[in-house]
């Protein structure tokens, strides 16, 4: 016979989270969801290919991070870029790496909510978040990019939206992804 375990483990993941009921509660429980993840380099780069990012061009990279996708969009492919993060520590840490690689005249980082971000002047849009949280930038993208701007997100779609392309993509480790272009 098995001996009876008689402990409790409070894993607040089991647990269901109250209902929102509100907007503004959902997009709070949303960031609460959220976490650094990195692009893989090589991901990053051919995110940006597939986007066919111009030294013209203007992108945002909506949860930067560590801001690899802004500072190789300014380096690899003369573009402005603007991270936003919400977490002080990313946010800091990409401005460090912008001041040392000299790209203050072309990049900078926000620590904002992405989904208050002023996004009309965006030509590229960048989204490695999950389709849940895709879907709340949705209408903000369609109401405030210009036309012929392009959205490309990694692994997850914006629902609702239908992708020019879905592109198949491997990262250094041989992990394989999905690359989603949009276009306004």
């Amino acid at each position: 016979m098995l001996p009876r375990l008689s402990f409790f483990m409070p894993f607040p993941f089991f647990r269901k989270k109250p209902v929102a009921s509100s907007l503004e509660e959902t997009l709070a429980q949303l960031k609460d969801a959220a976490f650094f993840a990195p692009t893989p380099w090589a991901i990053a780069r051919q995110m940006l290919e597939a986007a066919a990012v111009q030294p013209s061009d203007v992108l945002y990279d909506l949860g930067s991070g560590d801001g690899r996708i802004p500072i190789m969009a300014a380096q690899e492919f003369g573009a402005r870029a603007t991270g936003v993060e919400l977490d002080e520590k990313l946010c800091r840490h990409a401005q460090e790496k912008v001041a040392e690689y000299g790209l203050k005249d072309r990049v900078q980082f926000r620590q904002e909510d992405f989904f208050k971000t002023d996004l009309r002047d965006a030509t590229v849009v960048t989204l490695y978040l999950l389709t849940q949280v895709n879907g709340y930038l949705g209408p903000r993208l369609a109401s405030q990019l210009q036309k012929a701007a392009r959205i490309i997100t990694l692994d997850y779609p914006v629902p609702g939206w239908r992708a020019e392309k879905e592109l198949p993509a491997r990262s250094e480790g041989n992990v394989d992804y999905t690359l989603y272009l949009y276009r306004r």
